[in-house]
Parts: C-alpha cells; sequence; structure tokens
C-alpha cells in the first residue's frame, strides 16, 4: 500500500511538476516564422521594381514569397519573381543576399501556425541595359501594377504597415538609406 500511495504521489507530483514546467516555458518558446524571399530588381540606372499589390491596392511592395519545402533560397527567389512578374531567370542576375529580416502578422498566428515570416532578400541586376517588358497578364494576379523607382525615394510608407520597418532595414543593409517614415 505505501508503493502504491508512493507512486500516486510521483505521479501527481510529476503531473504538477510538468504543468509547471509547460506553463513556465509556454512564454519562453520561440515563435514560428515562416520562410520567405524577396527580390529587390534593380535595373542599370539603379531603378528598382516594386509592385501594386491586387489584395492592398494602397500597398506597393518587392516581389516576395514563401519558401516551399526543399527548395533553396536561391530557387524561390527565381520561382516567385517568375510567378509575381513573369520575368525568367535569364533576365538578372543575384548580385547579393541579406537575412534573416523578420516581421510579424498583424493578428498574431495564423492558420498554418506561423507568427509572421522570415525574410532572406535578394538583390537582382537585370543583366541588360534597358527595361524588360514585364506582362503581368502573364503573372500569377500578385499584382496590379509594377513600377520602377529610385532607392533613395523608394516609398516606405506605401508597403504594407506591418512590412515597413523591415523595408527600412532593407533599404539600409543593402543601400546606405535610412528612411525615418
Amino acid at each position: 500500500m505505501r508503493q502504491e500511495r508512493g507512486e500516486a504521489t510521483h505521479y501527481a507530483t510529476a503531473s504538477v511538476l510538468a504543468a509547471g514546467m509547460e506553463r513556465l516555458h509556454t512564454p519562453l518558446m520561440k515563435k514560428s516564422y515562416r520562410p520567405n524571399v524577396a527580390a529587390i530588381l534593380q535595373n542599370h540606372d539603379g531603378l528598382v521594381l516594386i509592385g501594386q499589390r491586387s489584395d492592398y491596392r494602397e500597398n506597393w511592395q518587392f516581389p516576395q514569397g514563401g519558401v516551399d519545402r526543399s527548395e533553396c533560397l536561391e530557387d524561390a527567389v527565381r520561382r516567385e519573381v517568375l510567378e509575381e512578374i513573369a520575368l525568367a531567370s535569364s533576365f538578372y542576375e543575384i548580385i547579393e543576399q541579406r537575412g534573416p529580416y523578420r516581421y510579424d502578422f498583424p493578428k498574431g498566428k495564423d492558420a498554418r501556425g506561423f507568427y509572421g515570416q522570415e525574410q532572406t532578400y535578394f538583390l537582382c541586376r537585370l543583366r541588360e541595359k534597358g527595361l524588360p517588358v514585364l506582362d503581368l497578364h502573364q503573372s500569377c494576379g500578385e499584382f496590379v501594377a509594377l513600377r520602377w523607382v529610385a532607392v533613395k525615394d523608394f516609398p516606405v510608407y506605401l508597403a504594407p504597415p506591418m512590412k515597413q520597418g523591415v523595408y527600412r532595414e532593407v533599404l539600409r543593409d543593402f543601400f546606405g538609406i535610412s528612411k525615418s517614415v
């Protein structure tokens, strides 16, 4: 009987400890971020390409998207550029990559369990002078318009609000530009 009582106490204590540990560690657990890539496409005049989002038309951003399972980051950025603006990788070269940069989703954890995105940015330069013909009708519909802007005049305030801090960091890290707005 004493042994049974000891076992019961042991199990009860273990449960209480486990429950306490769980409560203790829950706030300290790392958030999950969705792996993501973004392309800064730059032409020979130093202009960068941004797209007007089809779902939030007041927002403009770089082509970007999630990394598929077993896909390397370089392949993911090439795929995203092709899907979102219909530009094949033969028209540009990857010059540099930096990251990770993180931002949180405004509504917290999404249905997939991610709290935000962890992005790797790629600076890509067009191989030829001039601007390529970009046909958004051949793309996935992410953007309704595209425009080339000077880096120094980059309209961070037009980026989705949750990404504006990351855009400031990216402009600083890649181009040495500090944007307060």
